[in-house]
């Protein structure tokens, strides 16, 4: 068990420590004109920078939710809740790729093969609900993207809770740009909640029926 917490211990400083360096200057300079109007350099090309944002908040100390809400202001809800869960489901993927073909030697190193087997375990049996519940949280998406690569979570069930999470968290901080709202209880709210209800519908078409005797 400790050495299972060790592995997610080094996931979360991987996942932190561009926050500590870079955190500070890419808010700043986002803060200048402010994301919406830093966005609209761009012109046509807003919506990809957008994404580009967004997806990089796997590597990056980006605001993705302040990025939602410029792309809701510049797209409205819908156009920008696409786009704004396109680049979520880009961050969740990327990090989850590159795990995948990391492999699972690097985390039997870290966690020996006890820990590997423990979170391979906790990841068959409740994978897709953290995947799916965990996309509104700070810092932590992206420590699950990573972990649910390198215990080789299956691509289907993993895309298919990452979208759950991503739908949600993409409307919602798009249409609160678009209206203007700060009701902060009520957005988390949904955020948190409306992926554990879509994964409760997705889920049994994943799983596979076993064939009649």
């Amino acid at each position: 068990m400790l050495r299972l917490l060790l592995l997610v211990l080094v996931l979360l400083l991987v996942t932190v420590m561009p926050f500590l360096i870079w955190g500070g200057e890419i808010e700043a300079r986002l803060a200048e004109d402010g994301v919406a109007g830093w966005m609209r350099q761009f012109g046509g090309w807003a919506w990809l920078a957008g994404i580009a944002l967004i997806a990089s908040d796997i590597a990056l100390p980006v605001p993705s939710t302040a990025v939602m809400a410029a792309i809701g202001i510049i797209y409205g809800p819908f156009l920008g809740g696409l786009i704004c869960a396109t680049g979520s489901i880009l961050a969740g993927l990327a990090g989850y790729l590159v795990c995948r073909l990391i492999g699972p030697n690097t985390a039997e190193k870290l966690a020996g093969a006890e820990g590997l087997a423990q979170a391979r375990a906790l990841f068959d049996r409740y994978g897709g609900w953290i995947v799916a519940g965990s996309r509104w949280l700070p810092i932590l998406p992206e420590t699950i993207s990573f972990l649910a690569g390198l215990t080789g979570m299956p691509v289907r069930p993993y895309l298919a809770a990452l979208t759950c999470g991503a739908v949600p968290l993409g409307f919602v901080f798009a249409t609160a740009g678009y209206i203007g709202s700060d009701n902060a209880v009520l957005t988390i709210a949904i955020c948190a909640l409306a992926p554990l209800a879509l994964w409760v519908v997705v889920r049994p078409f994943l799983i596979p029926h076993r064939a009649s005797p």
